[in-house]
């Protein structure tokens, strides 16, 4: 076998805004892994900023892995293990030169015969313009909105209380997701306030690495709270397991990039259960390559709850997608990528 790896930078069609700043771009590394006869695609999708391995010698490291894509995989794995990205990278590709064409886990999405229920993604700005792309959702058929919030909450709740006067708990779910942007206490304050809109759940509503606290307020909270930001980085088994065992979250959001890819995913999915804790996938912006593999890796695990897979049209400059939305659900169509 041979691989080989690129870069690639994602243009934003219109900047996009978190608690952690505006984002005007999104770098990714497509890694191509042959065998003579056939070829594997993958994405890197690091997240400068937040990945666990935004490293300076992230290349270097996928420059290895190309030198050593013989190796037996656990050796890559174990070489490969703070750098979460790239070992995600690494499975799709040999998934896909497996399976071949745009195929990473062969199922009834793949064939075409089912579809994943997905939510609406509502990002930060000003009032008008989050309206505009909630209206822009409910027209498009979305029983399930996510905002971000946590610059602005003043005019978030407020928007938050327009929809809910509007659309009740069963006509509309709503999610929010903070990416630890309150304090502990502006946070108690928040969740009885999403209490009272019946707000299906938060994001990480404090910053990722304060389990005392966190562990406070989801002991405590009429609002199920998700852990998200505060899973990248835990690596071993046994520190998942702790996590879970102290936190005790009501649900875990996971980002195959960020964590480790499918098989870490598989980990935080087994102990999630194991403590009857929820969860739900979601991409990490990453091109229509990685949101491909993580699509169809999803439907295998038969969740029922909306999943976050909706950032396919957010760049000027993507591959071309096997994926289509028809409503909230979104749906398989087979045609060979071409990344190079």
């Amino acid at each position: 076998m041979t691989a080989k790896y690129y870069r690639h930078l994602l243009n934003f069609k219109r900047p996009s805004g978190t608690s952690r700043g505006v984002l005007l771009d999104k770098e990714t590394f497509i890694l191509e892994i042959s065998d003579n006869q056939k070829k594997g695609i993958g994405e890197c999708a690091v997240f400068r900023g937040l990945s666990f391995d935004d490293q300076p010698d992230y290349e270097e490291k996928l420059q290895w892995l190309c030198e050593n894509i013989q190796q037996k995989p656990e050796i890559l794995k174990e070489h490969l293990k703070n750098y979460p990205s790239i070992w995600f990278g690494y499975e799709q590709a040999m998934l896909n030169l497996k399976h071949s064409e745009n195929v990473y886990f062969p199922s009834e999405f793949t064939e075409g015969k089912s579809a994943i229920t997905i939510n609406g993604l509502i990002w930060m700005g000003d009032a008008d313009y989050m309206e505009e792309q909630i209206r822009e959702k409910l027209q498009g058929g979305f029983h399930c909105i996510k905002l971000k919030i946590g610059v602005a909450w003043k005019s978030e709740h407020t928007i938050l209380q327009k929809l809910r006067e509007k659309f009740s708990k069963n006509q509309l779910e709503l999610r929010v997701d903070a990416n630890g942007g309150f304090n502990k206490e502006e946070a108690k304050t928040v969740l009885k306030q999403l209490a009272n809109l019946e707000i299906h759940s938060i994001e990480q509503p404090i910053k990722a690495g304060n389990w005392k606290d966190i562990a406070e307020l989801c002991s405590n909270t009429e609002t199920p709270i998700a852990l998200d930001e505060e899973l990248i980085g835990i690596l071993d088994i046994q520190k998942k397991q702790e996590l879970l065992e102290i936190i005790r979250p009501q649900y875990i959001i996971l980002k195959p990039a960020l964590i480790g890819g499918f098989s870490g995913s598989d980990e935080w999915i087994s102990l999630a259960e194991k403590h009857n804790i929820g969860w739900w996938i979601t991409s990490a912006l990453e091109s229509n390559i990685g949101l491909n593999a993580i699509s169809q890796y999803t439907f295998t695990k038969k969740s029922n709850m909306p999943q976050g897979l909706g950032t396919g049209n957010l760049f000027t400059n993507n591959f071309p997608s096997t994926l289509q939305l028809q409503g909230d659900k979104l749906f398989f169509e087979n045609g060979i990528i071409t990344t190079s």
